[in-house]
């Protein structure tokens, strides 16, 4: 059963993933009519911590609980009482304090999210954390390819990039091995973690390998930020021998979607033939996870209203 917080997928049952996933496709209909003045979460208020910059999760869910008639608040880690020396734990209290509901966070260190959960009474869901985990951005991914194909069984998804400093990479692999999809990961071996294949992952030796027969080709963002050291030659070697073209994807199955968690890097993960062409739902991810973010926030918040204060 969906407890207080969504920290991870890892430990995220098959069950509650689908429990989402259900849930969010009626968000989606609201969306697509339009309707974004809903009652769901009147009196509710959701608050997003970052302590990394974001763009597409942050401003998602700010508009989720808006649109669920939630009150928001941001806090940017840079410009906030953090910059003072305010720990996490005291800025989470304060919050509490003030009757918060929710909590999103973001933040570079992994674990951060289960520390905040363990000591606030509002939900915590973890909007990335360091390398580790960033379970709505899989869920979304979940949402676009069920969409898609109705169901996970037999479902072959190729994942090819930084897998190395990838939250998202991590997140997808957890929740679709329990889903009964296969999982292909591709990348330069520096950026490729040990020991991933004991978590489910099938390791290709060749970008053809690793495209042949998908029925999903996932790029994942080159991290530069987050990497020291000379982990590839040039991002030019790296689209030569890792990037994907229209012709790459030839190698794949003829009905599969491309997807990206974005910012993409034209020309490096795929070339502009590949985000812009038919096999592209990029643009339709960002919509679902508008809707995915509604039903988890709805959830939550339904579970805390009925008693359930267990973490999850």
């Amino acid at each position: 059963m969906l407890g207080k917080d969504l920290l991870g997928l890892y430990e995220t049952s098959a069950e509650d993933i689908t429990l989402i996933l259900d849930t969010a496709v009626g968000m989606k209909k609201l969306l697509t009519q339009n309707l974004k003045k809903l009652p769901h979460l009147q009196g509710r208020t959701v608050t997003t911590l970052f302590y990394e910059n974001s763009t597409r999760t942050r401003c998602s869910f700010e508009l989720a609980a808006k649109y669920l008639g939630a009150g928001t608040v941001n806090i940017s880690a840079s410009s906030s009482s953090v910059q003072k020396g305010e720990t996490l734990i005291d800025t989470g209290r304060t919050l509490d304090a003030m009757k918060n509901d929710v909590i999103v966070i973001r933040h570079p260190m992994g674990g951060a999210p289960r520390l905040l959960a363990k000591n606030v009474r509002a939900s915590v869901i973890n909007g990335g954390d360091g390398m580790n985990e960033h379970p709505t951005q899989a869920l979304l991914d979940f949402y676009t390819m069920r969409e898609k194909f109705g169901s996970f069984r037999g479902l072959k998804v190729a994942i090819l990039g930084d897998i190395k400093h990838s939250r998202v990479a991590k997140s997808n692999l957890f929740g679709l091995t329990k889903l009964g999809a296969e999982v292909t990961m591709y990348s330069p071996a520096t950026l490729m973690p040990q020991g991933i294949e004991r978590m489910g992952a099938k390791i290709a030796s060749s970008r053809e390998e690793a495209l042949r027969g998908a029925n999903v080709v996932m790029g994942l963002r080159i991290q530069l930020e987050r990497m020291h050291g000379g982990l590839f030659p040039s991002l030019s070697e790296y689209d030569k021998f890792y990037g994907v073209s229209k012709e790459h994807l030839k190698f794949a199955d003829k009905d599969c979607i491309v997807m990206h968690p974005g910012p993409v890097n034209r020309g490096v993960e795929f070339t502009s033939d590949v985000i812009d062409g038919a096999n592209s739902l990029i643009n339709e991810q960002v919509l679902n996870g508008v809707a995915v973010r509604m039903a988890l926030l709805f959830l939550l918040c339904k579970n805390k209203q009925g008693g359930n204060e267990n973490n999850g």
